[in-house]
């Protein structure tokens, strides 16, 4: 984010609200996919609006990326859509940041959510234009009980400082310990600072390029999928080559969910070894464990909005609405 562009907040969602469906990265393999996520969004009280290309494809694209822009460019030009949320993640919503109308985005904040390779509108779009954008469930999937009560705090009531990510309480005692969602404490300490990142893929391929945000005093939170050991080693690496790492003033690792140790066969780091090579010379607070990430039970983590991270309390905590 420039030092032009303030932040700006879209308004909170309410029932009855239309939400426009969009998919800027890759198609839904049969249409009842989307007819399916479309009923989900209904479902919490909603109206949908659908992108004139939602049920394109275009192999591995859901549309050409003029088609897809201008989805997106359309929902937020449109008065009568109040929030978008990305049908799916998958590949292609990069390709999109050049053709995307920051000035008409800035004029017209609106919520925009989704998350995997979603991440890349997340923080292009605030960095270009300031508004706090989220990182959250997409549409094609169904809501637990956990994600309906993160997603209600955050978007539909918020009443900050409130904690977020905190993971589910779970059945421990006599020779039952927690192991699914354990946090760890990487190192120590407390930060400040604005939200930024998301998917650990696409934040180091944003890396150099016009829409990359500004690290400087953040919070950067991180996760991924499907991913081997060394590749997140290399992200990771590419981030801290870069100087990037070194700016932040803490950082948050969700869920690396699959990530394996190799694909091959053959020798590998472990992935608490490949974190804590990259997080701990940084000597800032790091909590790794928070409901982030390509999982069924995660949270909404706003990207822009102010928030405090206490590593011993285990806790990331919003300090301000992240919706007006």
């Amino acid at each position: 984010m420039t030092a032009a562009n303030s932040v700006l907040k879209p308004k909170r969602l309410a029932p009855g609200q239309t939400i426009g469906v969009i998919a800027p990265s890759s198609p839904a393999s049969e249409d009842d996919q989307i007819h399916a996520a479309l009923e989900m969004l209904e479902s919490l009280g909603f109206r949908v609006k659908t992108g004139a290309h939602l049920y394109r494809r275009y192999g591995y694209l859901a549309g050409s990326d003029a088609e897809r822009a201008a989805d997106l460019n359309d929902m937020f030009a449109d008065p009568n859509v109040d929030a978008i949320v990305a049908f799916r993640g998958g590949y292609g919503a990069s390709r999109l940041l050049p053709y995307l109308d920051y000035d008409l985005i800035r004029r017209n904040p609106k919520l925009l959510m989704g998350y995997s390779d979603i991440t890349a509108l997340l923080n292009g779009i605030h960095a270009k234009t300031g508004l706090v954008t989220f990182h959250g469930p997409i549409a094609d999937g169904n809501f637990t009980p956990y994600t309906l009560a993160e997603f209600k705090k955050v978007l539909l009531n918020p009443q900050p400082p409130m904690a977020i990510g905190v993971p589910p309480a779970s059945e421990v005692g006599e020779g039952v310990v927690e192991r699914k969602n354990r946090l760890v404490r990487i190192a120590p300490g407390t930060a400040r600072g604005p939200l930024i990142g998301g998917n650990l893929t696409l934040m180091a391929h944003l890396t150099g390029t016009p829409y990359q945000p500004d690290f400087r005093g953040k919070i950067l939170f991180l996760e991924d999928v499907h991913e081997a050991i060394y590749a997140l080693d290399r992200y990771l690496t590419q981030l801290w080559l870069a100087g990037l790492l070194q700016q932040v003033a803490g950082i948050v690792l969700g869920k690396f969910t699959d990530c394996t140790p190799n694909y091959g066969g053959g020798w590998s780091l472990t992935l608490e070894q490949a974190l804590a090579d990259r997080c701990l010379p940084l000597g800032i607070p790091v909590l790794r464990g928070l409901m982030i990430g390509h999982i069924d039970e995660q949270t909404i983590v706003p990207v822009g909005c102010e928030a405090a991270l206490d590593v011993e309390a285990g806790t990331l905590t919003l300090l301000e609405m992240p919706v007006m």
